[in-house]
């Protein structure tokens, strides 16, 4: 088997501007003659403009739904699957799509969960495949792979009862759980057996969920969440030394500049930027309610509450992925993982904003098509499939090292929307090795 020839995925920060809809009227916006001299001042004031929200926003919502139709979950909705796996610490995010992913006629003998949390995605995998031998569950919080631990002996115990005892289960499923970065995955398989790491032998299923659990955004002590106050924190690794309020109070400003630019892709980042420099002066931030407060008072000129929590949760995801490195390490886990697939084994890939989603996207083509991968992929794609077994895989590209089975993200359907809002911007991709 060639191993897919490794390089660094090229990705564009911005995307291109979505060209609205026949129909959709494009959205408001300030133009030049709006701002009018103040003669007995001096200064530019900008006339205010009555705006007809009630027309706009029925428009944007149906521009919005049009396109995530494109990609919607076809699959049935199944409520009592997400009561039996839902927890109090968190609900998992496409479960049923999660699981269609890896219903095939291939068994699935081994499977790495490489962000465990609280073991909703890794119990209903159990559940569903009474023939796994092997399970690894990953996660760098230590709280909630504690929690997601608890969750798999409760969960294993239970069949052991129902199956006849202990004894039933003996030599049947070995489930392993680990404090580490899903980037040692390698590490992690190793560890039981070589076969596992280096491809000759591999496994058979690899998920990643990269959303923030509400275990860690309800806990204020995280800094993870806009809306509790709490430190300047948001490592995912307790461990680890850098935190926010470390970039905040000491980075350059260029820096703190193409962070928010880049990672939070913030229209107003460089009036952020120069006013984050500022409070240096005055002490500088050391909470996420002082950072929320500075915020506001940048985005006066927005529309109300909405305006400055939008910008408030780019600006708290581009703190994010600064502190943790997440870029970087996702793209270097896709290949570490796709290294350990077995022979038609599949890696899923659950992203929640654009940046990890395209990331994702790119590195799949370039693992299935090695140096022959083309950062343009219309050339690639093949023609719908009508497959009773997978319908939810209607386009595929294929390559000589293995194949993509999500052309088109699947994205949650309007019934789990409604029962976790939190998955609205969820996207699934799947990859399949040769």
């Amino acid at each position: 088997m060639a191993m897919a020839a490794r390089r660094f995925v090229p990705f564009h920060l911005r995307p291109a501007a979505a060209q609205p809809l026949a129909g959709v009227a494009a959205a408001p916006h300030r133009r030049k003659h709006d701002a009018v001299s103040c003669k007995s001042t001096g200064k530019t004031k900008v006339r205010t403009k009555t705006k007809d929200t009630s027309m706009w926003r029925p428009q944007r919502r149906e521009l919005e739904e049009h396109l995530k139709r494109r990609t919607r979950s076809e699959g049935a909705f199944d409520p009592d699957l997400y009561r039996r796996h839902s927890h109090s610490q968190h609900v998992p995010v496409l479960l049923g799509e999660v699981l269609a992913a890896f219903r095939r006629p291939l068994p699935l003998h081994s499977f790495v969960d490489c962000t465990l949390g609280a073991a909703g995605h890794s119990l209903a995998m159990m559940e569903a495949h009474p023939e796994m031998e092997l399970h690894f569950g990953m996660d760098i919080d230590p709280s909630a792979l504690e929690i997601g631990q608890r969750h798999i002996e409760a969960f294993l115990a239970s069949r052991a009862r129902d199956e006849g005892g202990e004894d039933a289960l003996q030599g049947k499923l070995r489930a392993y759980t680990q404090i580490k970065n899903f980037k040692y995955i390698k590490n992690v398989l190793g560890g039981v057996h070589e076969s596992l790491a280096d491809g000759s032998c591999g496994v058979d299923g690899i998920l990643i969920d990269l959303g923030m659990s509400s275990m860690q955004v309800n806990r204020s002590d995280r800094g993870f969440s806009v809306m509790h106050d709490g430190p300047l924190d948001m490592r995912m690794d307790p461990k680890a030394t850098l935190t926010a309020e470390d970039i905040l109070n000491s980075w350059p400003e260029l820096e703190i500049g193409r962070i928010l630019r880049d990672y939070g892709e913030e229209s107003y980042w460089q009036s952020l930027q120069r006013r984050i420099v500022k409070e240096r002066k005055t002490g500088g931030l050391h909470s996420t309610g002082e950072l929320v407060k500075l915020i506001q008072r940048t985005c006066t000129i927005s529309g109300g509450r909405q305006g400055w929590i939008k910008t408030a949760t780019r600006v708290f995801q581009a703190l994010r992925i600064a502190v943790n490195d997440e870029l970087q390490i996702l793209e270097d886990t896709l290949h570490s993982c796709f290294d350990c697939l077995a022979t038609d084994g599949r890696l899923a890939v659950i992203s929640f904003h654009s940046l990890e989603d395209r990331i994702v996207k790119q590195t799949f083509l370039e693992l299935i098509h090695g140096d022959e991968a083309d950062d343009g992929d219309d050339d690639l794609v093949c023609a719908e499939i009508d497959n009773e077994d997978e319908p939810w895989f209607k386009q595929r590209v294929h390559g000589s090292n293995g194949t993509v089975l999500t052309k088109r993200p699947i994205t949650p359907s309007q019934e789990e929307e409604k029962l976790n809002q939190r998955c609205r911007s969820a996207k699934l991709r799947v990859i399949q090795k040769t």
